[in-house]
């Protein structure tokens, strides 16, 4: 099929996915790319590819051809690319042990550089709590360099899921420096099973969530910085409980 208009319905749904509210209506989203359409494509994620024409790519799906001046409007990029793909928002799985909560994370090059990490370190799902950003925004997924297939990431209102968690006794831990431990000192089998809550970039945790939280974990580092980028105390922690020693 190649589509040539502007006005087509497909290219006007294409381009309303730029919005969050229309995303989680429809439970779909664009990506564009080789790397993002082929994880995404290992994942069974793909809906439908969507090429400039003339653009060959020899997967075994539905695939809708477009104008070089289609793909300049439903795009999200500066560089547009000639490879897109409409996907499914992925089914949630179940929690796993070893769970990621995010409280209050705004920037979505935070966000993927998360899920990255996550991937990266035997991370089972990855909980989204109500006040941070969008998974399916095009900064986020782009950021997830398609790891955001690799990863069960669910949303949920923290403080009742955190309770949730206690009853399945789940030890929760949460991230001050106050009262913590240096999460280098962690016993192997506190490592085993457990969330772990990473707040947001000014503010961190919470305070009525830091209360649910049954340890908290500090990283040790010379005293004259005084904080780390969410994305690379994360990074860091679940580097250390992913260790075995």
């Amino acid at each position: 099929m190649l589509i040539t208009s502007l006005e087509n319905e497909r290219v006007k749904k294409y381009n309303k996915l730029k919005e969050r509210k229309y995303r989680e209506k429809q439970q779909e989203f664009l990506v564009e790319g080789m790397h993002l359409v082929l994880e995404a494509y290992k994942k069974g994620q793909i809906i439908e590819l969507i090429l400039e024409k003339d653009e060959v790519l020899p997967l075994d799906l539905p695939t809708v051809y477009v104008t070089n001046e289609i793909i300049h409007r439903i795009t999200s990029l500066e560089t547009p690319t000639n490879i897109m793909a409409l996907c499914k928002f992925p089914e949630e799985k179940p929690l796993g042990n070893r769970i990621l909560i995010l409280d209050g994370i705004q920037d979505p090059g935070n966000l993927g550089t998360i899920i990255r990490s996550a991937a990266a370190f035997h991370i089972d799902t990855i909980v989204l709590g109500e006040n941070t950003v969008d998974l399916y925004n095009p900064k986020t997924i782009r950021s997830t360099q398609g790891m955001l297939f690799h990863v069960n990431v669910i949303k949920r209102e923290l403080s009742s899921f955190l309770d949730e968690l206690k009853e399945q006794n789940i030890p929760i831990y949460g991230t001050r420096v106050e009262y913590g431990e240096d999460v280098r000192s962690l016993h192997t089998n506190d490592k085993n099973k457990f969330a772990l809550i990473m707040g947001n970039e000014g503010a961190g945790v919470s305070p009525e969530i830091l209360e649910k939280c049954d340890k908290y974990l500090y990283i040790k580092m010379d005293d004259a910085v005084e904080s780390l980028n969410v994305s690379i105390a994360t990074s860091i922690i679940l580097y250390e409980l992913d260790r075995r020693d």
